[in-house]
């Protein structure tokens, strides 16, 4: 097990790894939209959505994989009104990629880190 570590994704707020590769498998802890270069984040949601999705991708490809390689992600979201939009940004984001759509779960929770409106955490398979 080796952890990922890189200056593309914002860096753990607490006592964790941005990821761990596994060899076969990589996880990713969940990532808030925070920008790596400026430390801030968007109040909008799609913009949020955004974020977290390119923060994820900056750790799959630091461990040498590809959106493509995503097979399995968690959505927290802070209010699930905003799961149209949410649905939205994640669609083109794949499509874009031209990556499958991996399997996927969605749950609404009280709070998130920061105050973040969205935080996604991902799985990815080196085949």
């Amino acid at each position: 097990m080796s952890a990922i570590s890189t200056s593309q994704a914002p860096a753990a707020i607490g006592p964790y790894v941005q990821g761990v590769d596994l060899g076969s498998l990589v996880f990713t802890s969940g990532q808030i939209p925070l920008n790596p270069a400026t430390g801030e984040m968007a109040t909008d949601i799609a913009q949020q959505t955004r974020q977290s999705l390119e923060n994820v991708q900056a750790i799959i490809e630091a461990s040498g994989l590809q959106v493509a390689d995503i097979v399995k992600t968690t959505i927290f979201v802070k209010d699930l009104n905003h799961f149209s939009q949410v649905n939205a940004v994640y669609e083109a984001f794949f499509r874009e990629h031209h990556a499958a759509f991996p399997a996927r779960s969605c749950v609404e929770v009280a709070r998130l880190p920061k105050d973040a409106g969205v935080e996604i955490e991902a799985m990815a398979v080196r085949r």
